[in-house]
């Protein structure tokens, strides 16, 4: 009679373990699904869904009775092993891997990544197109007064505060093989996106000028398209301004002068959809314009390309609010000429600031301690707004 109650015992703990066993078996994975459904994630439920019902067949394949964990047999277990691995195998494939976006008979692909909330920084740039069109057309206002070095601050300046000139900082960027120190670049090799030819770039006297650094927007061209109304601070962070400068056979350079889109375009055809979108964004981030010429001129170059963005560069953005100039501007005389220039409104001030510190707005201005004068902006390397030299 013992015996009995023993064994009777032992059946119902039994039985109570394989319902244990099977409402885990089926609400564990269903929690699962839920969860990623709410998330989005269908892939990784497959994934985690199929390890749960893998642990299950592994437990019913190891234990003594099969049947306490929900599954009839040995033989059982080994199926629900295999079902559980194949749910295993294609979730964690398909987990994290690029989906393939495109249309059948050999139309382009396009590799994106598993939905997800794209986050504004991530929008696109501007067509160029619409950039351009959203530009001023205006006749070019005279050269008087223009001086290079006064204007556009000397050549080359640390904007950027890295500690290099924004020559051997553009010549990092655009030479390979390079040979150099941590702010001396003394030899490299340059592919020309104006003519396409290798350059081998030497330091040196006579042959540092095989390779220039071109001013996209010419500073003489964007003095005659309203720079002249900017501050001196925004004019020093045109000429420096990376999306604006490229290196360049020095000779192709030297012919391009200060000409714009109308009377000059690279050799290399293939560039110059490239090119203009440079200048484009130029002129809308420093509140530039464009002559009549210029504008026909970009335009048809950009009928080759028509999905043609803008550059991102974090330098045209962080000047962007700051360049545009005042609707009523005022008129100054020159220190040294008797020419007038036109300059826009003078930005805020923000008093003492603490250099390095982070400010706001973009182009306020204010002065140190010391009396070392301060601009909010960002740099090349840097996209959040602090206080930084004027100079």
């Amino acid at each position: 009679m013992q015996d009995d109650d023993r064994s009777e015992g032992r059946r119902r703990r039994r039985a109570a373990r394989s319902r244990a066993w099977r409402t885990a078996a089926v609400a564990v994975p269903a929690l699962v699904l839920v969860a990623a459904v709410a998330v989005q994630d269908l892939t990784a439920a497959l994934a985690v869904a199929g390890l749960c019902v893998v642990v299950v067949g592994f437990l019913a394949l190891v234990s003594g009775s099969p049947a306490a964990t929900g599954v009839r047999s040995r033989r059982g277990a080994v199926a629900v092993l295999a079902v559980g691995g194949a749910g295993m195998f294609l979730g964690g494939t398909a987990f994290g891997a690029p989906v393939v976006d495109g249309a059948a008979g050999g139309a382009a692909m396009t590799l994106v990544s598993p939905v997800r909330t794209p986050s504004p920084s991530a929008s696109a740039a501007p067509l160029a197109t619409t950039a351009l069109a959203a530009l001023p057309v205006k006749g070019a206002s005279p050269m008087t007064g223009y001086q290079r070095t006064e204007d556009f601050g000397p050549a080359w300046s640390d904007v950027d505060r890295n500690g290099c000139d924004t020559r051997n900082d553009v010549l990092r960027r655009d030479l390979t093989a390079r040979r150099e120190t941590r702010c001396k670049v003394f030899a490299g090799t340059l592919q020309d996106p104006y003519t396409g030819k290798t350059i081998r770039f030497v330091r040196g006297e006579r042959t540092s000028s095989a390779v220039q650094i071109d001013h996209v927007v010419p500073l003489a061209d964007a003095w005659r398209t309203g720079a002249q109304r900017l501050t001196q601070a925004q004019r020093v962070a045109l000429a420096n301004d990376p999306v604006n400068l490229y290196a360049v056979d020095g000779p192709t350079n030297t012919r391009k002068s200060d000409g714009d889109a109308a009377t000059w375009l690279p050799k290399r055809k293939a560039f110059r959809c490239t090119y203009v979108a440079h200048q484009v964004a130029v002129k809308r981030a420093y509140g530039l314009w464009v002559v009549k010429a210029e504008r026909a001129a970009i335009a048809r170059v950009l009928t080759a390309c028509p999905q043609q963005r803008l550059p991102r560069i974090a330098a045209v953005a962080a000047v962007a609010a700051a360049s545009r100039p005042a609707a009523t501007p005022t008129t100054t005389a020159r220190p040294g000429s008797s020419a007038p220039a036109t300059a826009s409104a003078a930005p805020s001030s923000a008093g003492t600031v603490t250099a390095g510190a982070f400010c706001s707005p973009a182009g306020a201005t204010g002065r140190t301690a010391a009396g070392r004068a301060e601009v909010c902006r960002t740099s090349t390397t840097d996209d959040r707004l602090r206080w930084r030299s004027a100079t």
